[in-house]
C-alpha cells in the first residue's frame, strides 16, 4: 500500500521568553489594562522627567557659593550646599581636624558587611570578624588608646553612628529575638509568660518612647554615682525594640515548621536544643528571611529618632548643619535628597541581597 505524502502547514516560530521585548510584553503590554497603565506612566515620565533633568542637572549649581544659588532658586537644585555642608552632614559634630577616623570607621563597617554578603565567608570566623570589626570601630571613634585623642560620645555624629547604631542593635537584637521566640513556645509556663509580657510590652508603645525611657528615665533607676553612657542606653532600647518585633517574625516560622519534622528529630534521640539548632531554627529562618530582612531596612531608617537624645545621626546632622546658618538654611531640601540618596542604596542593597538569599534558598531546596 502506499502511503501518500502529506506535507505539514509551516507553523509560526515560538514566542520568545527572554531579552527586553519578552519582558516588556509580559510586564508592560500583557493586557489592555496593563497597556492603558503604561501609555499613562509614559506620558506623565515625558511631561516630567525633562523638568526634572532641568531642575536638577542643566540649571543646578554645583559649585559652593550662596549667591549662585540665590540666584538659582526656582530655576535649579543648589547643590553647592551639600559641597559646603557634607563633612558636617555625614560627621555631624566630630572634630573637623579628626574626621578622618570616622571616615575610616564607616568604611570598616561597610567593607565587614559587604564581605558577610559573600558565601566564602561564611564560616565560624564571621563572627570574629565582626568583633574585631567592631572594636576597630569604636577605638577610632572614641580613641583614647594607640596615640588617638579621646572624643566624647556626643560628639559622635552623622553617617558613622546611624551605621554603629543600626549595625550593633541588629547584632544583640538577632540571638535575643531567636530566644524569646522559642521562649514563647516552651512548655514552661514561667518562661512563656515572660516572654509574652516582654513581647506585648515592647510592641504596645512607640520606638520613640522606649528611647525616651532608656534615656531619661532609666539613670533614675540606677545607684548614685553610676554613669551609663548615652549610647549605650540608646543601644539597649534599639535592641529591646527590635527584638521584640523580630522574636514575632521567627515564631512565626517556627509555626510553619511541619510537625513531622519534631518527630523524626525525636526518633533520632536528638536533644531540645540539638533539634532547634540543627532542624528546626534554619528551617524557620529561611521561610522569614523577607520579613527579617524588613525588619533591618525599618530599623535602619528608624535610627533618625535617636536625635531626640541629643545623638545627631545622619538626619539630625543635617539639621544640626543647616538650622544655625541663614544663607544655606533655604536649600535643606536638596540636603535632604542627599541624604535620602544614602538611605535608599542602604534600603536598597539589603532588599536586593534579601532576593539573593531567597533565591539561593529555594536551589538549595529543590537538589
Amino acid at each position: 500500500m502506499n502511503a501518500q505524502f502529506q506535507p505539514i502547514a509551516p507553523r509560526p516560530s515560538p514566542a520568545r521568553h527572554s531579552g527586553a521585548l519578552a519582558w516588556a510584553r509580559r510586564n508592560l503590554f500583557a493586557d489592555w489594562k496593563s497597556t492603558l497603565a503604561t501609555l499613562i506612566v509614559g506620558a506623565v515620565l515625558l511631561w516630567a522627567v525633562p523638568k526634572l533633568w532641568q531642575w536638577l542637572i542643566v540649571g543646578a549649581v554645583f559649585r559652593p557659593d550662596a549667591d549662585a544659588c540665590q540666584a538659582a532658586r526656582g530655576v535649579g537644585a543648589c547643590w553647592g550646599v551639600v559641597a559646603e555642608k557634607y563633612r558636617v552632614i555625614l560627621f555631624g559634630r566630630y572634630p573637623f581636624d579628626e574626621q578622618w577616623r570616622p571616615l575610616l570607621a564607616t568604611l570598616l563597617i561597610v567593607f565587614t558587611l559587604v564581605i558577610s554578603c559573600m558565601r566564602v565567608f561564611w564560616t565560624r570566623w564571621l563572627a570574629l570578624i565582626w568583633l574585631a570589626s567592631l572594636a576597630g570601630f569604636f577605638v577610632l571613634m572614641g580613641g583614647g588608646v594607640l596615640g588617638l585623642s579621646s572624643v566624647r560620645t556626643e560628639l559622635w555624629g552623622g553617617l558613622p553612628l546611624t551605621l554603629m547604631l543600626a549595625v550593633l542593635s541588629l547584632f544583640l537584637a538577632f540571638p535575643l529575638a531567636v530566644l524569646v521566640a522559642l521562649g514563647r513556645r516552651a512548655k514552661l509556663p514561667a518562661i512563656r509568660t515572660i516572654s509574652v509580657l516582654y513581647v506585648e510590652l515592647i510592641r504596645g508603645v512607640p520606638l520613640i518612647s522606649v528611647l525616651f525611657m532608656a534615656s531619661f528615665m532609666f539613670p533614675l533607676f540606677v545607684p548614685r554615682g553610676v554613669t551609663v553612657d548615652v549610647l549605650v542606653r540608646v543601644v539597649a532600647g534599639l535592641t529591646l525594640f527590635i527584638a521584640a518585633y523580630m522574636a514575632e517574625t521567627v515564631r512565626g516560622g517556627l509555626q510553619a515548621v511541619p510537625k513531622g519534622q519534631f518527630e523524626a528529630a525525636d526518633s533520632l534521640g536528638l536533644g531540645y536544643w540539638q533539634t532547634q539548632r540543627l532542624i528546626v531554627l534554619p528551617q524557620a529562618l529561611s521561610m522569614v528571611v523577607p520579613s527579617i530582612m524588613n525588619t533591618f531596612i525599618s530599623l535602619f531608617k528608624d535610627t533618625s529618632l535617636v536625635t531626640i537624645v541629643s545623638l545627631y545621626e545622619l538626619t539630625g546632622a543635617l539639621a544640626l548643619a543647616l538650622n544655625s546658618d541663614v544663607q544655606w538654611r533655604p536649600f535643606k531640601l536638596e540636603a535632604y535628597f542627599f541624604i535620602t540618596f544614602i538611605y535608599f542604596t542602604g534600603c536598597f542593597a539589603m532588599s536586593r541581597y534579601s532576593l539573593w538569599v531567597e533565591k539561593q534558598l529555594a536551589a538549595s531546596k529543590a537538589r
